[in-house]
């Protein structure tokens, strides 16, 4: 069945319930961007104090710093029963709530124990699960944000609203490079004195605001349609459709919905062939293994490493911050048009020779400029390709009886990846024989390989999405997948 060719206007209810789903998006970009501003107090508060040898307070900081990727892959796995038991409204709530209680706990570690303002290395098992509970939020919201998205957006626009979600991501992490930097700046200096007793507290805890607006704006959206159909609820999804397209579009939505969950699939994650669950995997192993989190956590270390002041670090990652965002928006304005696969493919070549430049340039000691340059670069590519381009792939490519597992499985590996490149960064980048060899720049060498691979696969395994509705990419896979009895 053809999907029907319309040229009419998006209604305004697409339009809120999108930008109300891509909060979540912003949280996930704020709560995980948010700890590149307290890295160094984290160091001073937590790890040194317990007199570690280099590389054992190396990987307790990596633990520290990375330990809401911990709670993002519980999220992740937890987020096919809770989309499908629960449905995606209440796991969005559910995300909220994580998020407040983090954002508050992470910044109070030592709340309920000893006197508020003496947190130290005691505290620091406490730290890490308040981390935790927001990784699992962020996990959560990750996955389920684009899934609404997609479940409630027309196949014409499908792209470009669930881009949107990556530009919210992108709004978070760059509000919360202005928020460190500004708080950076109360103290009237540009040294960590403040920040490590202080400016850290109020940097955590500036997620509970957004926190709480996705928290009371998630009471007036609506269930998606598919999961609506999926629970036997036909009236109510026809409802939701007439609230979100034309008649026209409602009639084909319910047909194409109806028919795929009439023909007798398992529901089991491998029903409709390995090779979708690989695509979904290796989307999100490939996105991280790139290194765009080593920028988004570690970059106001690497510019102190430069010999920049503190202040001026956290303002260089502002300057990254609004070329993610300028970048970004060209693959929401170029995802329906170019489609997929041709972003994604310039994307990861770009992403390659940026980071195998600036590991050049800091293996040849030049920390200037030119290394800059380089990380601006890394970032356009990632920005306008697989930043937002990989949350609409998976969005996109899995049939509607698997798509909840088939997204927690490949959200897990996204942050299993993220993971390893963030506790493992710090190890290679500072181990003292590897930092005579390469003075730092080892491990950007390893994260433009990656971008090579990553182009490849794109270019061999990963079909078009373009223009597809959710239903149609069914038969796709039925038709790469082996017959069964």
């Amino acid at each position: 069945m053809q999907t029907p060719k319309t040229h009419a206007a998006l209604k305004p209810s697409v339009i809120l319930l999108t930008f109300i789903a891509t909060l979540g998006g912003l949280l996930f970009g704020y709560d995980s961007a948010v700890i590149s501003g307290v890295v160094h107090s984290l160091r001073v508060v937590f790890v040194d104090p317990q007199h570690l040898s280099p590389d054992a307070a190396a990987s307790s900081l990596g633990v520290i710093v990375s330990s809401a990727l911990i709670g993002c892959i519980i999220g992740a796995l937890s987020g096919a029963w809770v989309s499908t038991r629960l449905g995606r409204k209440r796991g969005l709530i559910i995300a909220a709530v994580l998020f407040l209680v983090s954002s508050l706990g992470s910044s109070m570690p030592e709340l309920g124990f000893a006197a508020l303002g003496s947190a130290g290395p005691a505290y620091y098992w406490n730290f890490v699960v308040y981390r935790i509970l927001g990784g699992i939020g962020i996990g959560l919201a990750s996955m389920l944000s684009p899934m609404y998205i997609a479940e409630i957006a027309p196949a014409r626009v499908r792209g470009n609203l669930v881009a949107w979600n990556q530009m919210a991501i992108v709004i978070g992490v760059v509000g919360v490079y202005f928020v460190n930097y500004g708080i950076a700046r109360a103290s009237g200096t540009d040294n960590d004195t403040w920040i490590n007793a202080t400016g850290w507290r109020y940097m955590l805890a500036s997620c509970t605001i957004p926190s709480a607006l996705f928290l009371i704006l998630l009471t007036f959206v609506p269930e998606t349609p598919r999961y609506l159909m999926l629970k036997g609820r036909e009236a109510d999804a026809r409802r939701v459709l007439d609230r979100l397209g034309t008649p026209e579009e409602t009639e084909h939505e319910l047909t194409e919905i109806r028919a795929s969950l009439a023909e007798h699939h398992s529901g089991k994650l491998f029903s409709f062939g390995a090779l979708v669950v690989v695509v979904g995997i290796l989307l999100s192993a490939f996105q991280q293994f790139v290194g765009i989190n080593v920028v988004i956590y570690y970059a106001p270390e690497i510019f102190k490493s430069m010999g920049l002041g503190t202040n001026t670090s956290l303002l260089q990652t502002v300057i990254i911050g609004i070329v993610n965002m300028l970048f970004t928006l060209v693959a929401i304005f170029t995802v329906d048009r170019w489609g997929r696969k041709s972003l994604q493919i310039v994307g990861a070549i770009v992403m390659a020779a940026a980071m195998f430049g600036l590991g050049l340039d800091l293996t040849l000691g030049d920390k200037g400029l030119m290394a800059l340059a380089f990380m601006l670069l890394f970032c356009a590519g990632f920005s306008m390709s697989w930043g937002p381009v990989v949350w609409v792939l998976l969005s996109e490519i899995y049939p509607n009886q698997i798509r909840g597992k088939g997204m927690a499985v490949a959200v897990a590996a996204q942050w299993i990846s993220d993971y390893l490149v963030s506790w493992s960064f710090p190890i290679l980048k500072d181990n003292p024989t590897l930092q005579a060899h390469f003075n730092g720049g080892f491990p950007y060498f390893i994260y433009s390989g990656m971008g090579v691979l990553a182009a490849i696969f794109m270019w061999k395994l990963v079909p078009e999405t373009k223009g597809r509705t959710l239903e149609e990419m069914e038969h796709l896979w039925l038709k790469k997948s082996p017959p069964r009895e």
